[in-house]
């Protein structure tokens, strides 16, 4: 799909099983803080879409806030099973590249703008993709807003 849009990006072959961002960051050698994962929260009305958090490794959602930026009282955290299901992406592998035009919302960490460019899931395990982040947001239809903060340590 990049290659036909000729979008400019990178592709890393990591292990093919679920490892975290931050394991991502220190095998790829990068900052944790380009490095970026893919949440599903879910609503409290089944027939509104899902919501895809983009966050970098080194924060955490605040579901409060996400679900201020959407528009809810309240949004929820997918289990694993369901977070599969709902985008048929094993977990470790779930990326906004794979979820275009798959009814979600994404939302993108207001700390994307602090980069040109981030890392994402290619939307397979062992497959982490690294491209602009004007060239993403473009693509994904995403929306920046405040829905992180940085893990306590």
């Amino acid at each position: 799909m990049l290659d036909a849009k000729k979008i400019a990006y990178q592709s890393f072959e990591l292990p093919e099983e679920k490892i975290s961002a931050l394991d991502t960051a220190e095998i790829l050698q990068v900052s944790p803080a380009l490095i970026y994962k893919s949440i599903v929260f879910t609503r409290p009305t089944a027939s509104s879409k899902p919501i895809l958090a983009v966050i970098p490794a080194t924060h955490e959602v605040d579901a409060g806030l996400l679900a201020k930026a959407v528009g809810e009282k309240k949004v929820k955290p997918a289990s694993l099973a369901d977070a599969e299901k709902r985008t048929t992406l094993a977990a470790g592998g779930i990326s906004p590249l794979a979820l275009i035009n798959k009814g979600f919302l994404i939302l993108f960490s207001d700390a994307v703008k602090d980069s040109d460019e981030i890392h994402v899931s290619g939307g397979q395990l062992g497959l982490n993709i690294r491209l602009s982040v004007n060239d993403l947001l473009s693509l994904t239809h995403a929306r920046i807003a405040a829905i992180s903060s940085p893990l306590q340590k």
